[in-house]
């Protein structure tokens, strides 16, 4: 098949989450598998090694010969970030976005190659199934193109204000409760959900989840609509890079043999790097990832005095909303013993962090998927997580089941239940025959993309065989 990947963000070359790392990784395996695949993305200021290729976009390779096209606009993309800053998106988003996705179906006739599937990822992309069935409809070039929309997270939606509707570059009428409108607004991921031949989002248990009132982000009734074309597929993990025994960016390396003797070496450096006093026989909680209510930071507010009561450390890295940045600030000023912050998102101490902490917080108020508590598996981390979407579908509980336990699940999202759950992890730690099984077996835990990217291809094969009127 010919596959066509439109994103706002891929992995090497544009990031701020899991979703670059999907698509970096799931287009090399359907390229493994013998499938010709191209990715188109913005031509962001942080894009780097890229060619000229025509006025429209500039090029670069991943894989063996997986072409990346970066759409030229410098008044939209030569930005110091992706989306936004501190003080929020920026106020342009939506003629950004709809530039990718009007650009992108010109620069696939530009290629000159019939296209089988456009894989849309997220809302930037969402309007591209309404434009190539409603402006290119009666176009021979995209007669046999469909398309699948992958959500990777419900929250973000690109809800704009009705009067910017003349920007989608659509006919008007498309402005109705079935297509585009959301309570008075335009809606662009609800777009894409009317339209594509085919839904995904990034879990089997978020597939579930999204289809009510709680978590469809008042869009579960657009879900349940469509649901005999929604599929929940598991992100994979890419082994090959989060590999503690080859890992480039941590020193010394490690694997489930000698974890214990490495992490006391990793946990001193992160302890260093943190500012934090010493002690092999405290645990390191670590935190990795965007500072924003989802990752669950505002029970973290409300525990946080009773979290430093307890014998323990708290590593943070990431960037984020204004507030958040401010909050975790405050506690490392006021616990500087216990917490140490680092405002920014680096690869390098991501990685330290995995290698370096005891455990790793992920009490998600929602989460479609998650990576980052399959990488702290991998490092030997044990997660500590509520137990919602991905975190279902990979963290089985230590304490319920000490065989497949992995991790330690919260029974809901509550004060009581986030500090009952760290005592239980703090009581298995201080067993330290216990504590060192259960990071073996964490570590040899796996979500390869193998399974899931068979699950692409099917799904691809249904949307080929969907028949438009």
């Amino acid at each position: 098949m010919r596959i066509v990947f439109v994103a706002p963000e891929v992995y090497p070359f544009a990031k701020t989450g899991g979703l670059a790392d999907v698509c970096g990784t799931l287009s090399l395996e359907l390229e493994r598998l013998g499938h010709d695949v191209a990715i188109i993305i913005p031509g962001y200021r942080c894009v780097n090694g890229s060619k000229p290729f025509n006025d429209r976009a500039r090029i670069s390779l991943v894989g063996k010969n997986v072409k990346v096209y970066f759409l030229r606009n410098q008044k939209f993309f030569d930005r110091p970030n992706i989306y936004g800053d501190v003080h929020g998106d920026y106020p342009d988003n939506l003629e950004r976005f709809m530039f990718l996705c009007h650009e992108s179906l010109a620069l696939m006739k530009d290629l000159g190659v019939p296209v089988d599937i456009i894989h849309c990822h997220d809302w930037q992309t969402s309007l591209i199934p309404v434009i190539l069935r409603e402006n290119y409809r009666t176009d021979p070039f995209f007669q046999k193109t469909r398309t699948v929309v992958t959500v990777h997270n419900f929250g973000y939606q690109g809800v704009f204000p009705r009067e910017d509707f003349p920007k989608l570059g659509v006919d008007e009428g498309l402005f109705n409760p079935r297509v585009l409108e959301f309570y008075g607004k335009i809606n662009l991921l609800k777009s894409g959900l009317v339209y594509a031949d085919r839904i995904t989002t990034v879990s089997p248990q978020y597939a579930r989840e999204i289809q009510t009132k709680e978590w469809g982000h008042g869009l579960e009734g657009v879900v349940k609509e469509n649901k005999s074309r929604v599929e929940g597929i598991l992100n994979g993990l890419n082994y090959d890079y989060w590999d503690p025994q080859t890992d480039v960016l941590i020193s010394p390396r490690y694997s489930q043999k000698d974890v214990h003797a490495a992490k006391i070496v990793h946990k001193e450096k992160l302890q260093n790097i943190c500012h934090l006093p010493v002690f092999d026989d405290i645990p390191v909680f670590g935190f990795v990832g965007r500072l924003c209510y989802q990752k669950g930071l505002d029970l973290l507010e409300s525990t946080f005095d009773g979290l430093m009561q307890r014998p323990i450390q708290v590593a943070f890295v990431g960037v984020g909303e204004e507030k958040y940045q401010k909050l975790l600030s405050k506690f490392a000023k006021k616990y500087p013993q216990q917490c140490g912050v680092m405002l920014r998102y680096d690869e390098n101490l991501a990685h330290m962090v995995y290698a370096g902490a005891d455990f790793f917080l992920m009490p998600s108020v929602y989460e479609p998927c998650g990576l980052a508590q399959m990488i702290s598996m991998r490092y030997g981390a044990i997660p500590i997580v509520n137990g919602v979407g991905g975190l279902m579908d990979t963290v089985t509980d230590f304490s319920s089941n000490k065989i497949k336990g992995n991790g330690f699940v919260m029974p809901d999202y509550s004060v009581s239940s986030f500090l009952e759950t760290v005592d239980r992890a703090l009581g298995v730690f201080h067993q330290k025959k216990k504590f060192q099984d259960l990071v073996t077996h964490a570590m040899g835990c796996r979500w390869t993309w193998a399974a899931s990217t068979q699950n692409y291809i099917d799904c691809y094969e249904q949307a080929r065989h969907v028949k438009h009127g």
